[in-house]
């Protein structure tokens, strides 16, 4: 049934959004339309097994969550400096042994001319 909205929540949204005759609602009405049969959707999702097992799921995701220690500003700045610097230093490197190569194989590839 949840699959069944969902994709007549796609099939409505692209079907009202074109060029058509017969009738074309405002956008104020599709987005209504969209957000009530989503409510419903994600009612009758929860109400499953397996929408109750991921409600409790996110639950716990949330506590553990919050359980999390984030880094200070300045940690964050410096390791992404950090990362930033290894990334163009690794970067220039294997660009260098490109480069190497390519001008071994040129080299060994002209000999027999």
């Amino acid at each position: 049934m949840v699959l069944v909205l969902i994709a007549f929540i796609v099939w409505g949204n692209f079907y009202f959004a074109g060029p058509n005759d017969i009738y074309q609602p405002n956008t104020i009405v599709r987005i209504i339309v969209v957000v009530v049969i989503s409510l419903l959707t994600l009612l009758i999702a929860f109400t499953t097994r397996k929408g109750k097992l991921f409600f409790v799921f996110l639950q716990e995701s949330r506590k553990e969550l919050r359980k999390v220690v984030w880094p200070a500003r300045k940690e964050t700045v410096h390791t992404t400096l950090l990362i930033a610097a290894i990334t163009i230093i690794v970067g220039l490197a294997l660009w260098g042994m490109d480069s190497l190569f390519r001008s071994i194989v040129f080299y060994l590839t002209s000999i027999g001319r």
